[in-house]
């Protein structure tokens, strides 16, 4: 089956609204709920198909790359991971419903999984001496979902997506273990491109870019509290947590991108 591009699932209640544009890249205005309910709705349908969660480090990414940003707007779902787009759409008078994270969206959709007995995959996490994270975050799961069937829990080798080999084994699994949703946990943009390759081998699954989620799951690093996710500063935390490898990341280039697109957003609600 071949994957032509988004096929911006139907919802029960009515066709999906257009995708709001803010930095170049279209985000659909949807909740979490709605966000589980299109996978659910294409999976039984017979349909796969990829999800991204934009943050502002990877609205940045996108304008500097234009294969970055048809990567994003290629997949069939484009959520807003981060607050300040959220924030941008309310002042542009093209309000997003709320943050849809892919922190959130690994249990939403684990949850809903273990209901309907679909199988899941995982792939990524941050290999930590003898540590398993990506195993771990599979037993984690099963243990908080009974009945949720992890079919495939892999930690690649740095430079497998380059190695033909490597490659070609991880396709083997993928297509022998057959799951309905994949968790791609390798980084922006990564974990996108690879997700992008695997829409051959895996036609009727749903591939979600989830970051540091898998990691989140086994409880390898830390996710910030819960008001601090709400206000939008979740981004401090993690950034407090990692200062040598984040600082520079949030400070320099997405504090920048953020005013931009607030800057934009008013003045395309002034025009």
């Amino acid at each position: 089956m071949k994957h032509s591009g988004p096929s911006r699932t139907s919802r029960a209640d009515g066709p999906p609204a257009p995708r709001v544009r803010l930095g170049g890249i279209g985000i659909d205005p949807v909740t979490e709920q709605d966000a589980v309910r299109r996978v659910l709705d294409a999976l039984e349908s017979g349909r796969g198909g990829r999800i991204v969660t934009p943050n502002v480090d990877i609205v940045a990414a996108a304008r500097r790359s234009a294969e970055l940003r048809a990567v994003v707007d290629t997949a069939d779902l484009v959520v807003a991971d981060g607050a300040p787009l959220v924030w941008a759409s309310r002042v542009a008078g093209t309000p997003l419903p709320e943050r849809v994270a892919g922190s959130d969206l690994v249990w939403s959709l684990s949850a809903a999984a273990a209901e309907r007995g679909l199988r899941l995959a995982l792939l990524g996490g941050t290999p930590d001496g003898a540590a398993r994270p990506t195993e771990r975050a599979a037993e984690v799961l099963e243990a908080r979902y009974p009945g949720l069937k992890v079919v495939g829990a892999w930690c690649p080798p740095m430079g497998f997506d380059r190695d033909d080999s490597h490659w070609r084994a991880l396709v083997e699994r993928i297509e022998a273990a057959a799951p309905d949703l994949v968790y791609v946990g390798l980084g922006f943009p990564k974990q996108e491109q690879v997700a992008v390759r695997l829409r051959a081998a895996a036609p009727r699954a749903w591939l979600l870019g989830c970051g540091a989620s898998i990691d989140f799951i086994a409880g390898y690093r830390r996710r910030a509290p819960k008001w601090m996710q709400r206000s939008g500063t979740e981004w401090l935390f993690r950034m407090l947590s990692e200062p040598r490898r984040l600082a520079r990341r949030y400070l320099r280039d997405d504090a920048p991108e953020a005013l931009r697109l607030l800057a934009e957003a008013y003045r395309a609600r002034r025009r």
